[in-house]
């Protein structure tokens, strides 16, 4: 594949963040001396293999007019939907300079701890792959199945065992498809990976550490805080 391929990213960045206490939504909550969406956008940003970036934002947002970050000639906002999925369709959607053979990268806002190297990685093992993949963590804890009671029914063997993480790249054309027929057949749908799965392609699992985590409850926090802190 050439390396001229290019890619872009989509933010889905709508959510009001129902876990996590307080007023305003999750993303733009403070760490290290700037919001979690800020962080989120300069991992992005910090790869030059990416075009440009659209973020999917609340219709009522009122937080977004105060980050600086989002008049950069790079990023390009709209207007994103109540599910996840449907963030990224408009997301997808507002891309009018990308093509359907061109590559995409869906990012969490709330994963501020992404590095720059790790968004390179997974574009170039992908490009070499051919085929869309996600960044993912392996499962260290023993790992139990448990029935309506709460009670174990069995150990899982978690040789195999994955935690998703975000990006996860796949060509545009594709990932429109296999999200907007998810939506037609009313099926739920967790991540971009579900998606491309369920509509019979091939996701590559591009290994990535603990630090990338996804900042859900407040306890999140002071997690995400030091790793920022560790990595600067």
């Amino acid at each position: 594949m050439s390396n001229r391929a290019r890619c872009w990213a989509v933010v889905p960045a709508a959510g009001i963040g129902q876990r996590m206490a307080g007023d305003v939504p999750k993303q733009y909550r403070q760490i290290a001396g700037r919001s979690i969406l800020e962080h989120s956008l300069r991992a992005l940003l910090g790869c030059d293999r990416i075009e440009g970036i659209c973020v999917a934002l609340h219709p009522r947002d009122e937080h977004a007019a105060q980050i600086a970050l989002l008049a950069d000639e790079r990023i390009i906002t709209t207007r994103g939907a109540a599910e996840r999925s449907g963030s990224v369709l408009a997301g997808l959607k507002a891309l009018a300079a990308a093509d359907e053979d061109d590559w995409v990268l869906v990012h969490d806002a709330a994963r501020p701890c992404l590095r720059s190297e790790d968004v390179t990685r997974l574009i170039e093992q992908v490009l070499v792959a051919r085929c869309g993949g996600i960044l993912a963590q392996s499962v260290v804890d023993t790992v139990k199945r448990a029935d309506a009671d709460g009670c174990v029914v069995e150990t899982l063997n978690r040789q195999r065992l994955w935690r998703a993480q975000t990006p996860q790249m796949f060509r545009l054309g594709e990932l429109r498809a296999a999200l907007e027929a998810a939506e037609a057949q009313m099926t739920a749908i967790t991540d971009e990976a579900s998606a491309m799965e369920q509509a019979g392609h091939p996701v590559l699992i591009v290994p990535c550490g603990g630090h990338n985590l996804k900042v859900t409850v407040p306890s999140d926090l002071a997690l995400a805080g030091f790793y920022l802190g560790a990595h600067d």
